[in-house]
């Protein structure tokens, strides 16, 4: 986890000294892009790889449809009650 952190820290840090670099700015959103479509790759790969969940996928995919579908809908009332309480009242002024 301290791992993480510290690279997280230096991709800030990197992010902050090259802000007005254009040059290096516009490579950053396709580098950012392709690096997310690596690590699908390579979770969907480990993910296949691992025996335990490939013979209980049936019920790990249940489950995750459940979580997700709970998630997303959790996401739109929890929204909704925001864009009530904060943004509501503001469009009619």
């Amino acid at each position: 986890m301290l791992t993480v952190l510290l690279i997280m820290f230096a991709g800030m840090i990197f992010g902050y000294v090259f802000r007005n670099r254009e040059d290096i700015i516009k490579y950053a959103e396709p580098l950012l892009t392709y690096s997310i479509y690596l690590l699908l790759l390579l979770i969907g790969v480990s993910v296949g790889l691992n025996n335990l969940v490939m013979s209980r996928l049936d019920t790990i995919g249940i489950q995750s449809l459940v979580l997700t579908l709970a998630g997303v809908l959790g996401s739109c009332i929890a929204s909704y009650f925001c864009y009530i309480l904060f943004f509501k009242n503001k469009e009619k002024k």
